[in-house]
């Protein structure tokens, strides 16, 4: 626990992830605030918004909550390392992918549990073509699934949404080349999905290295080779649990930095669901970025299954 006071908080809240949990949010920042922590509360309405309110308190405030999710969260990235600002979470998203990362169960008791029990830890940051991410960026295959992830399919899918969305999108799929250079090592690939994890997490609750973590300095890429659908569904368990390197139709590596070009074609990006940039790219981690508050410091044993987020 780190002894430095927290006093002042700027409490930023997505109002569309705010349905049902008013009670609750109510109820947390009474306790923070009985702790001796003020707590500003802001409904932003957009990323700048949000940014804008950060740097304009960044000298009186002690800690930035965000309440949403993994969108929202990663939104504010670059803003709180940019002001070396402490951050914590409040899950209130569809997937929280990040808050499994630091090992949150996703409740919002315990959320505001760990803001007062103060349990610091500096985490690392992806970045994509000058972009942050928290989780992975994705190319191929996740931008169709993050396409066809609507609001109104979250909505009457709740955490059954990604697997709706991953199978409609499946549909649509199709390969592409791509060449990757690893920390300067070259590979050429024919990929119906590229991904670049950075957190250890991603839609909704798969893993995409069982190794990996948030703090460990490193990205971890994997490419799926042209495939059956069938191939894909037997598949599916070895990407659920980080484990496809396993598999001789997937393509692993691990590296600092990665660059992806994919020719002629120029392909998007999306990180964290969120569009953020096209190929070619080039990613990398920025080492001990942030500070953050956990429930524990992270390790690769803080392992949650989908059951405990829903």
């Amino acid at each position: 626990m780190n002894s430095t006071k927290i006093r002042n908080a700027l409490l930023i809240l997505n109002p569309k992830a705010r349905q049902g949990a008013g009670v609750q949010l109510d109820e947390g920042v009474v306790r923070l605030e009985k702790a001796g922590i003020m707590v500003e509360r802001l409904a932003s309405k957009s990323a700048e918004e949000s940014r804008r309110a950060v740097l304009d308190r960044k000298d009186n405030l002690d800690l930035v909550i965000v309440g949403g999710g993994d969108g929202t969260i990663s939104s504010m990235a670059g803003t709180l390392y940019e002001c070396g600002l402490l951050l914590a979470i409040l899950p209130l998203g569809t997937a929280n992918d990040l808050a499994r990362s630091l090992g949150l169960k996703g409740e919002l008791e315990e959320a505001f549990d760990v803001i007062l029990s103060g349990q610091r830890q500096w985490i690392d940051l992806g970045l994509v073509n000058e972009n942050y991410f928290f989780n992975v960026a994705h190319l191929g295959l996740g931008v169709t699934v993050t396409e066809e992830l609507t609001d109104e399919v979250k909505k009457h899918w709740g955490v059954l949404s990604y697997l709706k969305a991953f199978f409609t999108a499946l549909a649509r799929v199709k390969q592409f080349k791509a060449t990757i250079t690893a920390d300067g090592v070259r590979y050429r690939q024919r990929s119906i999905q590229i991904a670049i994890g950075h957190g250890r997490y991603y839609g909704g609750g798969n893993v995409v290295d069982e190794k990996k973590r948030i703090d460990d300095g490193n990205l971890s890429l994997y490419s799926l080779r042209p495939q059956t659908v069938w191939d894909l569904l037997t598949l599916a368990p070895l990407l659920r649990d980080g484990r496809q390197r396993y598999n001789k139709r997937v393509f692993n590596l691990q590296a600092e930095s990665i660059k992806i070009s994919t020719g002629r074609k120029t392909m998007a990006i999306h990180a964290d669901g969120e569009p953020v940039t096209n190929t070619p790219a080039n990613f990398r981690v920025l080492t001990q970025a942030l500070e953050v508050l956990v429930p524990k410091p992270i390790s690769i044993t803080n392992r949650f299954n989908i059951d405990q987020f829903s």
